[in-house]
C-alpha cells in the first residue's frame, strides 16, 4: 500500500511505516505544497498524512479511488472535507492531545509579551533608547486578580487557565457546552456576553466552526473593556482582523497577540504596523518533541486503519 505525506517524516516515523509493509512517498523539498502541487504529486494513494494547510478535497479524494484514510498533523481540521470523506469510506483522523502542553505554553508566552510589553521593551533596548529606570517606562498588566477570559475550554483552554491561576488570575469561560465541574480549573462559566464584558484580556482557543467564523469583530471589541486584550491561538478566521486593526488604533484595545491569521499565510498590513500587537508565525504547536509526536501518532493511525483496525484518533 502507498502513502504520500505532504512535509518530510521524521526518521523513526518513515521507518516505523516502511516496517509495515508501507510504500511511502513525501514531500522532502522543505517547502510546502501549493494545492496545485498536491494535486499533481497526490495520486494512486492509500493514504494521505496532510497538514493542517493542506486542503484535501474532493478532488484529492476521488483522485486517489483506493484512499482509505487521510490522517492530519494538527488538532484542527477545517482543511479537510470531512462532510464528503464518510461518503466515499475515507477515515479522517488528527492529533489531539499530544500538542495540549506546548500550545497552552504558547498561549502564555504570547500573554506575556503582550501584558508586560515584553518585545516593546526589547525593540527599545535594540534602538538604544534606554537611558535609565522611569516609573512610567513600559507600564503593562498586573496579573494578580486580573479577569482572564477564555473562549474555547478545550482540553488547551483548560491547560491554559491552570496556568494562569498560578498568577493569581480570576479566570471566566466560554464554550459551546459547560465542561464538567471538575474539569473548570478554577474557572466560571459563563456567557459570551458576559465574556466580553467581563474580561480584561480573552484568549482565543476555540477551533474554527460556522459559529465562531468572525465571532469577534466590531460589535464584540466594542463591548469588551476599554484597554482590554486580545490573544488568538485558536484558528484565524475566528477573528476579524479589520475590526482587530480599528480597535487597536481607536485605543479601545491596549493590545493584541497573534499566532493564526484570518487569511493565513497573508496577513492585514496594517497589523505589521501596530507597536501594540506581537505576531508569531503559528508556532503554537512547535515543541521539538511534540511535532515529532504529532507526525508519529498519524503514521500509527494510517497503520491501524490500513491494517484494517480502528483509528486511535479518529474526527468525530
Amino acid at each position: 500500500m502507498r502513502i504520500f505525506s505532504t512535509w518530510k517524516l521524521p526518521d523513526h516515523v518513515l521507518s516505523n511505516l516502511e516496517d509495515n509493509g508501507f510504500d511511502v512517498v513525501q514531500n522532502d523539498t522543505g517547502d510546502l505544497l501549493s494545492h496545485v502541487s498536491l494535486r499533481e504529486r497526490c495520486t494512486g494513494f492509500d493514504g494521505i498524512i496532510s497538514l493542517l494547510n493542506d486542503r484535501i478535497d474532493r478532488g484529492i479524494m476521488e483522485q486517489n479511488s483506493e484512499l482509505k484514510i487521510v490522517a492530519n498533523v494538527a488538532v484542527g481540521y477545517d482543511n479537510i472535507d470531512v462532510q464528503y470523506a464518510p461518503e466515499i469510506d475515507i477515515t479522517v483522523t488528527n492529533t489531539p492531545d499530544i500538542l495540549t502542553a506546548a500550545t497552552a505554553d504558547l498561549t502564555m508566552a504570547l500573554f506575556l509579551s503582550v501584558v508586560r510589553l515584553t518585545v516593546a521593551g526589547d525593540r527599545f533596548m535594540r534602538e538604544r533608547k534606554f537611558t535609565g529606570w522611569r516609573p512610567d517606562l513600559f507600564v503593562g498588566m498586573d496579573l494578580q486578580g486580573a479577569v482572564i477570559g477564555i473562549f474555547g475550554m478545550g482540553k488547551i483552554g483548560r491547560a491554559v487557565a491552570q496556568r494562569m491561576n498560578s498568577f493569581g488570575c480570576k479566570i471566566l469561560y466560554h464554550n459551546r457546552h459547560r465542561i464538567n465541574r471538575e474539569n473548570e480549573s478554577g474557572a466560571e462559566y459563563v456567557s459570551f456576553e458576559d465574556l466580553l464584558t467581563r474580561s480584561d484580556a480573552i484568549i482565543v482557543l476555540s477551533p474554527l466552526t460556522p459559529e465562531t467564523r468572525n465571532r469577534f469583530g466590531n460589535d464584540e471589541f466594542e463591548k469588551m473593556k476599554d484597554r482590554a486584550v486580545l490573544i488568538n491561538v485558536g484558528r484565524g478566521p475566528i477573528v476579524s482582523e479589520a475590526a482587530l486593526v480599528k480597535a487597536l488604533k481607536s485605543g479601545k484595545l491596549s493590545g493584541a497577540g497573534m499566532d493564526v491569521y484570518e487569511k493565513e499565510p497573508i496577513v492585514n498590513e496594517q497589523l505589521y504596523g501596530l507597536e501594540n500587537v506581537v505576531l508569531l508565525p503559528h508556532i503554537g504547536s512547535a515543541g521539538k518533541k511534540t511535532r515529532e509526536d504529532m507526525f508519529a501518532l498519524a503514521a500509527e493511525n494510517v497503520i491501524a486503519v490500513l491494517s484494517g483496525k480502528s483509528p486511535l484518533t479518529p474526527v468525530k
